[in-house]
């Protein structure tokens, strides 16, 4: 492969999730970002351009290369996770398009669940509204280390620099109710493309940065758990080559920590301790490739200097720094299922790698998504609702709580009659 193509693999990749009520201009935004950083094709183009003329606008609707599915685009709203790809000379992106209806607020959870950073777009001429609230707390629950306030429109309020400060310090006090650790604000035109990849010369008195130079430069690589070591087995490998014939791998990827060859590990749950012999590099697949340290969230396949037993579902740690271990957990579930969530109600649960079943002992509250309030009255959890609740679990889990570690502090819920997942879970 060349010097080129090998830098491209390792470019650092942002995932990012986008946010908004109906008509903030997010689709318009996001094709406005794919647009000006020339990242889709001419024919691609072409079809906009053309399909913009047969609905009689002026300009290209830049919302349609994001709106794609032909619901969505009669309604005029977002109505599934919807995943874009694109890169600069810079970064790598995945954009998760999340609708911002409360009845797809499962959608948005699950588009923003491995986000590193949330864009929640503002109607200026709105400012900040019931469904800001919504969004903002789903961020803060799933941890989102970086969220840009992206405040729309602002050609619609002559550019206002007043009604920019405005709504500024009203989302500044709505973030202190909030688990937030880094917020910044962009004014943006998506539809002009005012301050989107290029600087806006109708804001002059915005001194700050654009929003692609923010999604190019914002420092995320501090973001995983680089302490805590965490390596869930996902596969053991043992290649039936006569080159590799007594080969025995452990694949996975790292959810926390730095290891190193030599370094000493124990396994989890058998307690027994070996130390890494090898670590090798998933993109060569031939085995010959070995990496001096692995961490989070490289894949990567270990090997041990002695031949202990470890399994699928097992997890390697260090001796001095374990995780918790524990059968009954409060978790804060987001519902998927039409069907609710009732307490004694029995479910399979997959955490990292591993498999167990689960029984529901409790509803301690359900969260009003709009407020912000508990309401420890009201047991019933029902599609698209977020509350916490109380599980067994039939084997322990090896977790960390999800504000520690996302991956290691995540659980989904599955119905064994259906294979449905219906609950995504954030370990307290």
């Amino acid at each position: 492969m060349s010097k080129k193509g090998n830098s491209y693999l390792n470019m650092e990749m942002l995932r990012f999730t986008t946010a908004g009520s109906v008509d903030d201009g997010k689709s318009t935004l996001i094709g406005r970002l794919l647009y000006d950083s020339k990242s889709i094709f001419a024919d691609q183009l072409e079809a906009v351009e053309r399909t913009s003329k047969m609905k009689g606008f002026e300009h290209v609707d830049l919302a349609l290369l994001t709106d794609g599915l032909r619901a969505e685009r009669e309604q005029g709203i977002t109505i599934d996770v919807a995943y874009r790809y694109f890169a600069t000379p810079k970064r790598k992106f995945i954009i998760a398009d999340t609708p911002g209806h409360i009845q797809y607020t499962r959608n948005m959870v699950t588009g923003a669940s491995t986000a590193n950073l949330a864009l929640i777009l503002v109607d200026a001429r709105k400012g900040i509204v019931e469904q800001t609230n919504r969004h903002s707390f789903i961020a803060s629950l799933l941890q989102i280390p970086h969220i840009i306030v992206c405040i729309n429109k602002m050609d619609l309020v002559d550019y206002s620099q007043e009604v920019f400060e405005n709504i500024v310090e009203e989302y500044r006090k709505l973030s202190l109710k909030l688990d937030v650790k880094d917020v910044q604000f962009i004014p943006i035109s998506a539809l002009n493309g005012d301050n989107v990849v290029e600087k806006s010369n109708n804001m002059k008195w915005y001194k700050g940065a654009t929003l692609m130079y923010l999604l190019e430069t914002i420092h995320i690589s501090s973001d995983e758990n680089h302490i805590d070591c965490r390596f869930p087995v996902q596969y053991v490998i043992r290649p039936q080559s006569q080159e590799h014939h007594d080969f025995r791998g452990y694949a996975g990827r790292i959810a926390g920590g730095v290891f190193r060859p030599g370094d000493t590990v124990k396994v989890l749950p058998s307690g027994f301790t070996a130390k890494i012999k090898e670590i090798h590099s998933l993109k060569d697949l031939s085995l010959n490739e070995t990496v001096k340290e692995a961490f989070a969230p490289m894949s990567v396949t270990m090997t041990l200097d002695a031949d202990v037993d470890v399994s699928r579902g097992d997890m390697l740690v260090r001796e001095n720094n374990m995780p918790e271990s524990e059968q009954d957990l409060d978790i804060m579930v987001c519902w998927m299922s039409e069907k609710a969530l009732s307490i004694g109600g029995k479910y399979a649960l997959k955490h990292t790698t591993r498999d167990v079943r689960c029984v529901v002992k409790d509803i301690r509250y359900k969260i009003d998504i709009d407020t912000l309030h508990r309401h420890e009255s009201d047991k019933t959890i029902g599609m698209n609702d977020i509350g916490r609740i109380h599980i067994r679990t039939t084997a322990p889990l090896f977790f960390d709580s999800y504000r520690k570690n996302r991956i290691t502090g995540s659980v989904i819920l599955i119905d064994e009659g259906t294979n449905e997942t219906v609950g995504a879970g954030m370990i307290v």
